[in-house]
Parts: structure tokens; C-alpha cells; sequence
């Protein structure tokens, strides 16, 4: 590693590291103290929020500590006069940078690996602690379409995999051609087992004299291979997010289904591509510096950094709460507004810069 990346990396970490402390101690604190007199008074509840709380904050606050953190040290090694030392020594604008981008870049992808993983339901948990129903995880009156069955559940229990009160129609067309009910069901080895199962078949051709209802019964009948609970809660839940792993499941499930999935698809587009807006700011933001002390304006400078990088964000965010509503179209809102930006910037910058990158 180079002596130049070195020292950038040292100092971009130091403040990255002050800047994502400093804003998850504020969010985490802000909120245990608004919510206080509302959560549970076991500690270990109480410290499970903190920890749920931090991570779910930890998605909003790694990408803008990034950028922050980015400003903070332009800042330093403008003020010490260290930035046109380093440029007087041959050092090139791609090499200030470059190291900042690509540790920022590992980053962010660390950020959407644990978003992949049952961390990414921590709003999801904190909430639950917060009404005093962390063990209590269970949702009512389910009706949805798979397949060609629609199912009815009157209580789910998605962590403990199973249901209650199951009743499974088949369909073949408009025509209900098999009725299944269960007191209870199970989901194992990635299908529905449906305890004690009750299975009314009609007949395909009716005739009045001599048709008659076929009815049997299974002790374990396995059935809805596939559908698991999680996706089931959150497909009921409309408030409900998900991983990367649920969200990709979910979308080639609900997609067969024929199901209107434009808030899984906004769901995965922000958590998998929006974070990605900071790199092209943070180049933006260097590009927009002085190289002299004399001449440093440092008060709009922060000003451009903070405020332009909440400015983009926020523009994000709103379009991803567009298109979970479903009023424009996903790839409308995130994914062409994110490669429109990422186009864009390096051709303001280089339009501004000419090749002094």
C-alpha cells in the first residue's frame, strides 16, 4: 500500500469512525428517550431494543458518515495545508480519492451483506419490544392466492412456523374443486404439513342422481411447498420489510403468482442499489474543494457536503416511499433516478475539471 493511500486512509477512518459514533449514540439516544416510559422494564429487553434500534439506524447513518466523514477530512488537509503539498509533490487528484471511494465502496457492500440476513427485520423487532409484544408473534385472518390454491389462516405463527385454523381451496378456473381443512399445520422441509387434514373433493361432471362429495382424511398431508411463513407474514403485513434474501424469494414467488409486487421491488432496489448515491457525492464534494488554505471558503464547503448529501438522500428516500406506495413504477423512481446520477455527476465533474481527476 502506497504511503499517500496510507495516510488518507488513516485519517478518512479516524473521522468515519467519530462521525458513525457520534450520529448512532444521537439517533439510539434520541429515540430510548422518547420511548422510555413505553418499553418493557427488563433490561434485557430494553438493551435488545438498543441493539435493534442501532442497527436499523446503522442503515441511515453508515452511508451519510461516509460523506461526512469524506468532508471532515478535506477539511483538515485543506486547513494544514496538506492537500497542496501533496498535489505540489506530483500526487494525483485519483490518488486523494481513490482511497476514500474504495474503502467507502466495501463498506456499503458490508452494509447490504447484513442487510441480507434476519438483522434487516430489526425495525421490525424494536417495534415489537416497544409494544410489549416481542414474544407474542402472530398475525390473524390471512387470505391469499399460490398457486391454484387460495388459503385461509385465521392465526399464523411465522417464527414458529406454524398456523392454526387452515382452510385451502383449490381452484381449477372459476371452479372450487377441492376443499382442505386443518385444526393445525406445520412448516417443514420446505412444505405445509396440515395435521389431522379434513379433504372434500366435488365431482368434475355434476349429475343430480348419482354425484356426490368425496370426502377423506389424512393424519399428515403436505401441500403449499414452498411458501414460507416469513414471506406469508409480510406479504399480509404491508408495513413489513425485508432482507435481500426474503425480498428475492418473495419477488419470484409473488411474480408466478402473478401478484402486484412493486413494494418488494422497491424494498430491494433501496437497500441494494440507493446507498450506492454517496460515491459519486463524495467525488463531487472533493471536486468542489480548494487547494488553498488562503481561499477556502469553509463554512459554504460544509455547508455543500452536509446539506447537498441529505438534499440527495432525502430525494431518494421520498422516491422509494413513491414507489412502495405504488405510484410510480420502481425502476421509475430508484433504479433510473441512481444510474441517472451516477452518469450525471461524473459529467458535471468533468465538464467543470476538464481531466484533472
Amino acid at each position: 500500500m502506497k504511503i499517500i493511500t496510507q495516510f488518507i486512509l488513516k485519517k478518512y477512518f479516524i473521522n468515519f469512525l467519530i462521525v458513525l459514533t457520534s450520529l448512532e449514540f444521537f439517533f439510539v439516544g434520541i429515540d430510548f428517550l422518547q420511548n422510555f416510559k413505553s418499553l418493557p422494564p427488563s433490561a434485557n429487553l430494553q438493551l435488545l431494543y438498543l441493539l435493534y434500534n442501532g442497527f436499523f439506524t446503522l442503515t441511515l447513518t453508515l452511508p451519510l458518515s461516509l460523506s461526512f466523514a469524506w468532508v471532515l477530512t478535506l477539511v483538515m488537509i485543506i486547513k494544514n495545508n496538506e492537500l497542496v503539498a501533496l498535489l505540489s509533490l506530483g500526487v494525483k487528484s485519483k490518488n486523494i480519492y481513490m482511497p476514500a471511494i474504495l474503502s467507502s465502496l466495501v463498506l456499503l457492500l458490508c452494509l447490504i451483506g447484513l442487510q441480507a440476513t434476519p438483522m434487516a427485520y430489526s425495525y421490525e423487532q424494536k417495534s415489537k419490544i416497544l409494544k410489549n409484544q416481542y414474544f407474542v408473534n402472530s398475525k390473524s385472518d390471512i387470505f391469499v392466492k399460490y398457486n391454484d390454491f387460495f388459503v385461509y389462516i385465521k392465526k399464523l405463527y411465522p417464527l414458529e412456523k406454524r398456523a392454526e385454523d387452515i382452510q385451502i381451496f383449490k381452484i381449477k378456473g372459476k371452479d372450487i374443486i377441492e376443499h382442505i381443512s386443518g385444526p393445525k399445520a406445520y412448516f417443514q422441509n420446505n412444505k405445509w404439513y396440515v395435521i389431522n387434514a379434513k379433504i372434500v373433493k366435488k365431482p368434475e361432471n355434476i349429475k343430480w342422481s348419482t354425484s356426490k362429495l368425496d370426502i377423506s382424511h389424512e393424519k399428515f398431508l403436505h401441500i403449499l411447498e414452498g411458501f414460507k411463513p416469513k414471506i406469508l407474514d409480510n406479504v399480509y403485513d404491508s408495513k413489513s420489510g425485508y432482507s435481500i434474501q426474503d425480498g428475492i424469494y418473495a419477488l419470484l414467488l409473488l411474480t408466478e403468482q402473478k401478484v402486484n409486487t412493486d413494494k418488494i421491488r422497491s424494498s430491494l432496489y433501496y437497500q441494494i442499489f440507493v446507498p450506492f448515491f454517496i460515491l459519486p457525492m463524495m467525488i463531487l464534494i472533493y471536486k468542489n474543494s480548494s487547494i488553498n488554505s488562503r481561499f477556502f471558503n469553509m463554512g459554504s464547503f460544509i455547508t455543500f457536503g452536509v446539506f447537498g448529501t441529505l438534499v440527495i438522500w432525502g430525494i431518494f428516500f421520498m422516491l422509494h416511499k413513491f414507489a412502495s406506495g405504488g405510484i410510480v413504477l420502481p425502476e421509475f423512481a430508484i433504479l433510473l433516478p441512481i444510474v441517472l446520477w451516477c452518469i450525471i455527476v461524473p459529467i458535471i465533474i468533468k465538464k467543470s475539471f476538464g481531466n484533472n481527476l
